[in-house]
């Protein structure tokens, strides 16, 4: 097994390759947890993913022959844009075999590194196989995303910034894909000279490392923002590191990953996709795991797409009671809307939507039915419109 010593050899190697990212303290996210709360923001890596640094590190060790022949990857986001870019910047030959399902903003910027684009398959499984097979079949090093002694102690090199540059750290909170990134920075942890707890997380519906560590059936699938860590099969090196070095694997739900990813927007500032946000959401879901703890935690990517992101902010605001549906039946005569409208202004929510229904909704000819979606500050005062109007029409809430 390799040793803390590996990734600080790893953070000599790839420094000036890798940007040193920087770790801001967030009072916001501190003030909601009861934790103290530090942020390393790899989001800020040239392709928006902490990727870069396993990359890196993998093919600074090529052998002048192995360079020579050149290096394939199996992925569907960031691994393939990580091995592009630092294969182009080596000079070297990248092949990146991504599932046909892959988004082409993905395969695009794959590609615009220089990287010779294959899709194959509808899954990763198949994706990966048929890697395997241009590695054998052409000489190429096949680069894997989690599964290799020397990616590990690149994602390593992530979580040994952070305890340099607070000191005072006392946990870490970092997610679980198929484990590269966990392990290494329990690696780095364990070499810190102090006691740092190490906490991995994964989204529930992919929750493949608690089930192994728990030696039960591994049992994953779903639709999940956080698709960058939905991995049914981890890799066998970060296990066994895990399970020597990592306290505890954690499960979030779904909803608790999008109440990060908007919190991280809205109070921080920080554009998180589902993946990179799932250690904030870990400090949502468990605080008195982390309440008067100094966690550190990645922000280890931001390339979630733009509809995503603005539907996930939307289902955040209606959770929260800040977008509010209403049905309202009204009689059908002049000014009723203009009422409704004012009504709505007055009592300072902002109208977003309205619907009005007159044939096939209403209860009579002489009656509409009115479908409004409005904007409140917070759940009280959605409360306080809807009450505003009950006082003049029948109102249901959606």
């Amino acid at each position: 097994m390799i040793t803390s010593q590996d990734v600080h050899a790893a953070a000599t190697r790839i420094a000036g390759k890798v940007i040193r990212t920087p770790v801001v303290h967030s009072d916001a996210i501190s003030r909601i947890t009861g934790a103290d709360v530090w942020l390393k923001l790899d989001t800020l890596q040239v392709t928006g993913a902490f990727k870069e640094r396993g990359a890196a590190n993998r093919l600074a060790l090529l052998s002048a022959e192995e360079r020579a022949a050149g290096v394939v990857a199996m992925s569907a986001g960031n691994h393939a844009q990580a091995v592009a870019r630092h294969a182009a910047l080596l000079g070297i030959r990248a092949v990146i075999v991504m599932p046909a399902f892959t988004p082409s903003t993905k395969v695009t910027r794959t590609a615009r590194w220089g990287a010779e684009v294959v899709l194959h398959g509808t899954t990763l499984a198949e994706a990966a196989a048929h890697a395997h097979n241009l590695a054998d079949d052409q000489g190429l090093v096949f680069v894997h995303p989690y599964d290799d002694d020397a990616v590990i102690a690149g994602q390593g090199t992530l979580a040994l910034e952070l305890i340099e540059d607070v000191p005072e750290l006392d946990t870490l909170a970092i997610p679980v894909g198929g484990g590269g990134l966990v392990a290494g920075a329990a690696l780095a942890a364990q070499g810190a000279g102090r006691p740092i707890v190490t906490y991995g997380v994964e989204v529930e519906s992919y929750a493949a490392m608690a089930q192994e560590l728990a030696g039960a059936p591994v049992s994953v699938g779903g639709a999940t923002v956080a698709e960058g860590i939905a991995v049914r099969d981890i890799g066998r090196k970060p296990l066994e590191i895990v399970r020597q070095l990592v306290k505890q694997v954690l499960t979030v739900p779904e909803r608790a990953i999008e109440s990060a990813i908007a919190l991280l927007a809205e109070e921080a500032k920080i554009v998180a996709e589902g993946a990179g946000a799932t250690g904030v959401a870990a400090l949502l879901t468990y605080p008195e795991l982390f309440r008067g703890r100094k966690v550190g935690v990645p922000v280890c990517g931001a390339n979630i797409d733009n509809r995503a992101l603005a539907n996930v902010l939307q289902r955040v605001m209606v959770r929260d009671g800040r977008l509010m549906r209403l049905i309202l039946d009204i009689p059908d005569r002049p000014g009723v809307l203009g009422e409704i409208s004012t009504r709505i202004g007055a009592a300072g929510a902002n109208i977003i939507e309205v619907s009005h229904h007159r044939l096939f909704t209403s209860p009579s000819v002489q009656a509409a039915r009115l479908e409004v979606m409005f904007e409140a500050r917070d759940a009280t005062h959605s409360d306080a419109v809807v009450a505003a109007l009950q006082e003049h029409y029948a109102v249901t809430r959606l």
